[in-house]
């Protein structure tokens, strides 16, 4: 699907529908809304005035009325207009672009005339990542998907005087969706299907796309770098593991500067090995690689960003399996930094791989790291499903990420890392244990065990088991995987590009 900016009036151009949003509390249409109105022969207006549209966020309507060269118009409702956000529009807009993709229309026009606290680019912006996250499906394994109900969506705005820029915030926010789409589609793949090799694989595709240089260690160099936390964790499964590591812009050692690095937990499917999980919801453990998809997301549209600083991305691959060769409870691994770990539940995996790709990140000397992983069933019994865990021991670093979280959408909320957790840690055969005895704080004990790996990193850890897929149908986004963390990222690096 293509997703274009226009310029010039939405009443007056051909599509199969065309979109504008009515805020609530306004008793007639305004600004684009009144133009298509008046074309409409007051279609708009005796919507409103029935009352049964009462322009909530995401409300969609659709009428047909006569006088228009497009064949519908597809109300949406933005809420309050005072209270307007990016977030507000960008769901609003996928509601309204899904429904189209519902209608089959083949093509959508969509009229932006905002106020609150959004500016024209930054709507601009939010309507292209609503318009590719709202009609997204996954559809690889269908067998009647049928052609594309959805051709392009245009994302129309008046002032031909801000056209460049406009369409500069049109193309940006599309390539942030589509790198958000891209890991949705990732986290969906079966287990059968994504095994570290193959995820190897496709990382190899978005390097190649996005100009990243990109290495893959298997086993033999892992174990001359002494990955045993990572080895451990993968020696029960047919499928060796992986640690892949992309770097973007790739340029010579002696013109290197401070990096961010950017890492994934990517479990290709859990099992919990030994310590098998219960049956139920088992399938989904496919999607324990939702970090390495979000890492994998952020390379795909980093070209989009006008500037980045240099970017490493670190993604430890694994199955986690039971079988003869696989890790036991009790058994104890040695981390890449010289640390030994007595496993006291090989169901908590993915702190060790996150522990040698940590350490492996303190070659980068200065850098700024960022781990993404769907760690802890705890996070969400913590926060729900609305908000992901953020932890770190640096003040400025949580400001950054706290007010790009806002900014998209992907919102986090800052969680406790006290050494008061590490007794909860102490082995009495190794240095540390991978699980505490206790469920209590178990998210806030996983990132303890991160930190002691990061060393004297700027780190900071996103515990995303709670937001990487969806329990239900949001507006833009389906049941299933989110690629909750892309947009984030992006947003947070584009920022932190502009302060540089």
């Amino acid at each position: 699907m293509e997703v274009v900016h226009r310029s010039g009036r939405l009443a007056q151009r051909l599509a199969g529908a065309l979109v504008v949003g009515l805020a609530k509390g306004e008793r007639k249409p305004s600004g684009v809304a009144a133009a298509v109105d008046r074309a409409a022969q007051g279609a708009i207006s005796a919507l409103l005035a029935g009352g049964d549209f009462a322009c909530d966020p995401a409300e969609v309507a659709v009428l047909y009325p006569r006088g228009l060269k497009a064949k519908r118009v597809i109300v949406m409702g933005l809420g309050a207009r005072a209270g307007l956000t990016s977030d507000r529009l960008r769901r609003a807009v996928a509601a309204a672009v899904r429904k189209a993709r519902d209608l089959r229309v083949g093509t959508v026009a969509v009229g932006l005339d905002v106020a609150g606290r959004v500016d024209a680019n930054g709507a601009a912006q939010a309507a292209a990542e609503g318009a590719v996250l709202g009609p997204w499906r996954f559809t690889a394994y269908r067998t009647k998907s049928g052609a594309p109900a959805l051709r392009r969506v245009e994302i129309v705005t008046g002032a031909a005087g801000r056209a460049k820029s406009a369409a500069a915030a049109v193309e940006r926010g599309a390539r942030r969706a589509e790198g958000t789409v891209l890991a949705r589609d990732l986290t969906c793949l079966p287990g059968q299907d994504l095994t570290p090799e193959r995820l190897a694989a496709r990382a190899r595709e978005v390097a190649r796309g996005a100009g990243a240089r990109i290495k893959v260690l298997e086993v033999p160099a892992m174990e001359r770098l002494g990955m045993g936390c990572i080895l451990g964790v993968g020696r029960g499964s047919a499928h060796p593991p992986r640690f892949i590591v992309l770097e973007r812009p790739a340029v010579p050692a002696t013109r290197r500067g401070p990096a961010v690095v950017l890492v994934g937990k990517g479990v290709t499917f859990d099992s919990g090995g030994i310590s098998l999980k219960p049956r139920d919801g088992l399938h989904e453990m496919k999607y324990d690689m939702a970090g390495a998809a979000a890492v994998l997301g952020v390379f795909a549209a980093l070209p989009s960003l006008a500037r980045a600083p240099r970017v490493i991305g670190l993604v430890p691959a694994a199955e986690n399996m039971p079988g003869g060769r696989a890790l036991k409870p009790g058994d104890v691994l040695r981390a890449m930094n010289g640390t030994t770990v007595e496993v006291t539940n090989t169901d908590a995996e993915g702190r060790l791989l996150l522990a040698d790709a940590l350490a492996y990140a303190a070659r980068y000397q200065g850098a700024t790291v960022v781990d993404l992983a769907t760690l802890t069933g705890a996070i969400g019994i913590a926060l729900g499903t609305v908000v992901a865990g953020l932890f770190t021991a640096d003040d400025a670093l949580a400001a950054e990420l706290l007010a790009a979280g806002e900014a998209t959408g992907e919102r986090l909320w800052r969680m406790p890392l006290w050494d008061d957790y590490e007794r909860d840690l102490e082995s009495d055969t190794a240095d540390i244990v991978n699980a505490a005895s206790t469920r209590d704080g178990g998210a806030c004990i996983a990132a303890w065990f991160l930190q002691h790996f990061s060393g004297k990193l700027r780190w900071a850890h996103l515990d995303i088991a709670s937001t990487a897929w969806a329990p239900h149908e949001r507006p833009h986004e389906r049941r299933g995987p989110t690629g909750f963390g892309v947009r984030l990222m992006l947003e947070w690096l584009a920022r932190r590009a502009a302060e540089s």
